[in-house]
């Protein structure tokens, strides 16, 4: 519900999901509504997806969390750092400033904190609680089995203008081009789950060894703006029971310059701060794919009452990620001529309130004016575990955030 005496900017960021801050170059964005522009009839739940950080004065929250982090901070102080940490906080502290401004800039938005607390809360469907849910069917699990070919995934395609009554058609889930090319939702349905399909959407599930079947045939046919969100590989073991991870060397396979348009291809890379990882990224992937990197963006992650989900010093759980942003040619060496308008500016801060685990925010809105070749670009999404309108989505859960329990009902 909008109040009357809502400023102008608020009002567009209601209807976006995106918060421009005039002060520093940095913007915050609601991830549901700006997903929520890719379905007619059903809308992402804001409960289902922002499953954390709303609890800003419980227990996780509280004095024993904040004093956990503090003796974790006071003995990395008292811990001499190695040559790869040194060069780690040498980087920290170069995007220090931008971090601290544009948390400044939010903390100074009061119409913008007003409403942050509201964002969970929705409009019309009553909240989910995530933590009764049944675990999901898993995707990569049945894509490994020896049945996996034999696997079909139903489209129940609703009625339109030119298909008076509604229709089905049964596709091989695995290794296979699912296609919703309506204009329009789709609700499809696999083994016992229900997930939603938004409009001129595709999505192909395989593992990495499979990828270049999303090759397309012709340069025409390629990407203008391809997003990586590898599964890093990762020490963790909390992590590793949340998904798998594939060793570093793996990714330098991925066939980055056969999937970019001819125009070109603006390519983001999400990244970890783990020093041994940005090293890889900008000695080997990079150059490897033939991207050519030329600024870095920050995602910024707050709680919902604006303050940082964690000290911004902590070395091992400092509170953002980072997108390092390249171009690539299908020919080689052509990356440094690809005709783009308006140089990429560095360190822009995007900031939101995190969802599930691993869910990163939609950029696609913040790098539109970079992306080389014709508008609307076309879009493609590694290691996807969700989709978007107009997208090709690829990886082996391409659908996990999909499953109909991450949605209100639809509406009409």
């Amino acid at each position: 519900m909008v109040e009357a005496g809502t400023s102008e900017k608020l009002m567009r960021f209601l209807e976006s999901g995106i918060y421009r801050f005039e002060s520093s170059k940095a913007v915050f964005i609601d991830p549901v509504r700006v997903l929520n522009r890719s379905y007619s009839r059903f809308k992402v739940s804001p409960s289902a997806y922002y499953s954390r950080f709303f609890d800003t004065h419980g227990s996780r929250a509280g004095v024993s969390s904040n004093t956990r982090k503090r003796k974790r901070k006071e003995k990395q102080a008292a811990t001499a750092l190695n040559e790869r940490e040194l060069a780690a906080d040498r980087r920290h502290q170069e995007v220090r400033a931008f971090l601290l401004k544009a948390h400044e800039s939010l903390r100074g938005a009061n119409e913008l904190l007003s409403v942050m607390p509201s964002l969970r809360s929705g409009e019309d469907a009553p909240a989910k609680n995530i933590e009764t849910w049944e675990p999901q069917q898993s995707l990569i699990e049945l894509g490994r089995l020896w049945q996996a070919s034999m696997f079909e995934i139903t489209l129940n395609f609703p009625s339109s203008e030119e298909q008076t009554t509604g229709y089905q058609r049964i596709l091989p889930v695995f290794g296979n081009l699912v296609v919703n090319d309506m204009d329009d939702d789709v609700e499809a349905e696999f083994l016992n789950s229900q997930y939603i399909i938004p409009r001129e959407s595709h999505f192909y599930i395989s593992d990495l060894k499979h990828i270049k079947n999303l090759v397309p045939d012709g340069g025409d046919c390629g990407f203008h703006l391809i997003v990586v969100d590898p599964p890093w590989e990762n020490g963790s073991a909390h992590q590793k029971m949340r998904y798998p991870t594939l060793p570093n060397r793996y990714f330098l396979s991925i066939p980055i310059k056969q999937l970019a348009h001819r125009e070109g291809a603006l390519v983001a890379l999400w990244v970890t701060n783990r020093e041994k990882l940005r090293t890889f990224v900008e000695k080997e992937m990079f150059p490897s794919w033939g991207v050519r990197h030329v600024a870095t963006f920050h995602w910024l992650k707050v709680k919902a009452d604006g303050s940082l989900i964690g000290d911004i010093d902590l070395f091992h759980h400092r509170p953002y990620e980072s997108l390092l942003l390249g171009y690539c040619s299908r020919k080689s060496g052509d990356s440094e001529k690809l005709s783009i308008d308006r140089a990429i500016p560095d360190n822009q801060v995007i900031l939101s309130i995190p969802g599930d685990y691993s869910r990163k925010p939609p950029v696609q809105d913040l790098v539109l004016e970079f992306i080389p070749g014709l508008k609307p670009p076309r879009c493609v999404e590694l290691f996807a575990r969700e989709m978007r309108a107009g997208w090709h989505s690829w990886g082996n859960e391409p659908l996990y955030f999909q499953e109909s329990r991450y949605f209100q009902p639809p509406c009409g």
